[in-house]
């Protein structure tokens, strides 16, 4: 005689199999994405802004790595010494870096710009800068090189560089003593701080410099391709801390203090609070590289070509794939 079904089975029946689809969706979702390796290294003395990449740790744990790592060693050229795995650095860093023979492939944009000019008051522009001295300490020369080579100024002729760090070139200009400085996190915070001078150029928020992105994800050539669903983890982690960093920039600040031990909060908090960590889904990772490539090979400070790079150091397919994820 054929069973009656109740109303109790019925629901009985329902509820196990909802409890073993909710126990079963993350199986099923994560069967393709067997970790290969659990470890990753990241670059300890990371700039202030490039806070994601501590901020990331737990988010890496959740993801599945162990043995997440922190090193600290001379930023230029890590990655392609094989002492760290992935580099959040300027994307005309990394430019250099690839034309110089780093194996490294660079795979998304984090934040928009943070540099920032800033002159004495009788200064009105970049083209103002002629015959003029101009210090930085930690930015690289090639941005200011590319800005003065935009409105017709030879940047080895009509600028008087001043880098000595023996020297602060941030204090002389605090001083009056040299005409400008190009400022990179914490020192614009700290110069604003002090009421000196004022910003010519900001590149969070002029063109075009606004328009691409400042800081780039890049990893080690072979950690890529021998390593893609790590590589993709490691990057997920990384943008949803990119996200914080928006949505939380004390959390953000306070991660820095607490991997780099010297900075100052309150430097590090107010460089979270100025720099847009909002716009990597929106803004275009390969227009970036393929803009300063341009520029700098214009200039002759790279030989390789804008297409050559794209084509053999770059990879967007994680992050395409994370766009969609990620989209809430």
């Amino acid at each position: 005689m054929p069973m009656m079904q109740t109303r109790r089975r019925f629901l009985t029946t329902l509820s196990m199999a909802g409890a073993a689809g909710l126990v079963g969706a993350p199986r099923v979702l994560h069967a393709e994405e067997v970790l290969e390796t659990t470890s990753v290294r990241l670059l300890k003395n990371t700039p202030i802004c490039g806070a994601p990449v501590f901020l990331a740790k737990e988010l890496l744990r959740a993801e599945g790595f162990t043995d997440i790592r922190y090193v600290e060693t001379k930023a230029s050229g890590a990655v392609g010494r094989g002492e760290i795995d992935f580099l959040s650095s300027f994307a005309l860093q990394h430019l250099k870096a690839i034309d110089a023979g780093a194996q490294i492939t660079v795979l998304a944009g984090m934040h928009v710009g943070c540099f920032e000019l800033f002159a004495q008051e009788n200064i009105r522009g970049i083209a103002g800068l002629k015959g003029k001295s101009v210090g930085l300490r930690l930015s690289p020369p090639d941005l200011l090189t590319l800005m003065a080579a935009q409105v017709g100024l030879d940047p080895v002729k009509d600028i008087d560089w001043v880098t000595d760090p023996s020297v602060s070139p941030l204090d002389l200009f605090a001083g009056g003593k040299i005409d400008a400085f190009l400022g990179f996190p914490p020192e614009p915070q700290e110069l604003r701080a002090r009421k000196v001078g004022h910003v010519i150029v900001n590149t969070a928020a002029d063109r075009p410099w606004s328009q691409y992105f400042c800081c780039m994800l890049a990893g080690s050539r072979e950690y890529v391709l021998k390593y893609p669903v790590a590589t993709k983890r490691v990057l997920r982690a990384i943008l949803k801390a990119t996200d914080l960093c928006a949505s939380e920039p004390r959390r953000g600040a306070q991660s820095v203090v607490d991997h780099r031990s010297t900075v100052r909060y309150d430097d590090a908090l107010q460089t979270l609070s100025d720099v847009p960590y909002d716009r990597w889904r929106d803004y275009d990772a390969e227009d970036t590289m393929r803009f300063y490539a341009l520029r700098l090979h214009e200039s002759g400070l790279i030989k390789a070509s804008p297409q050559k790079i794209i084509a053999e150091n770059t990879d967007w397919r994680f992050l395409h794939e994370l766009k969609r994820e990620l989209k809430a």
